[in-house]
């Protein structure tokens, strides 16, 4: 007798699958949707096979998009729910080690995650050395959620806001931005790019940060996040 919480993942090809998993991990990664091109190019398959199984998908209620939007695929809750399904299903099979093989302790103290913080530093005059640790950790500074991410920075566009090819932007996902605000926006429903943001009567103004390039004008834009760090490797 089936377990009434067993989720019918035969209905769903091998490759049906994977494709999910990797529409869900670009979204994660990136916080904007793939392209046709980009999930062939992942799955090493052509983009009319790629497109075959979107609508197979789509047909099954796994995934939705808009029509004429390049970046518009989403996965639907019945689709989220199976994959969460499967991950934990994944996470709480067990299988015992090796004999020889180092056996952890479920109740050892783990180590707290992060850096350690052991207190400040004066960058003006000198202060009190005084050691108070602690841990800093990004998720714990940055209020971490489901809605917070990093992305790379590529480029120098944002170079005097003190942005440099090769940091981190600490991002909270949003759909709507303060005239001014850093974000992550979409523009022509293709392109994603870090620029500030300004609304102007019958567009939008997305703002480098370097006199070598030129503001980007669109009446298509869409905010994806707002930027609220940045992370720097000296």
């Amino acid at each position: 007798m089936q377990s009434e919480t067993t989720k019918p993942t035969n209905r769903l090809t091998p490759r049906q699958l994977q494709l999910l998993k990797a529409i869900a991990g670009f979204q994660a990664s990136r916080c904007y949707s793939p392209t046709i091109g980009e999930l062939a190019c992942e799955l090493g398959i052509s983009r009319s096979t790629v497109f075959e199984h979107i609508a197979e998908l789509r047909k099954k209620g796994q995934l939705s998009a808009c029509p004429g939007r390049s970046r518009s695929l989403k996965l639907t809750s019945k689709a989220q729910e199976l994959l969460n399904h499967l991950s934990n299903s994944s996470s709480n099979s067990y299988s015992s080690p090796p004999t020889g093989a180092p056996v952890c302790n479920p109740f050892t103290e783990q180590q707290p995650a992060g850096i350690p913080l052991v207190g400040r530093v004066a960058a003006g005059s000198p202060i009190v050395a005084i050691e108070d640790k602690d841990y800093l950790s990004l998720s714990s500074h940055f209020a971490g959620s489901d809605d917070t991410f990093a992305l790379e920075v590529t480029g120098d566009s944002m170079v005097d806001d003190d942005i440099r090819n090769g940091d981190y932007v600490i991002c909270r996902r949003a759909c709507s931005a303060n005239t001014g605000q850093l974000v992550v926006a979409i523009v022509d429903n293709e392109n994603a790019t870090l620029k500030r943001f300004y609304k102007e009567k019958a567009r939008v103004r997305l703002q480098p940060a370097n006199n070598d390039y030129q503001p980007i004008y669109s009446d298509n834009c869409r905010i994806e996040a707002v930027v609220v760090g940045l992370v720097r490797k000296l």
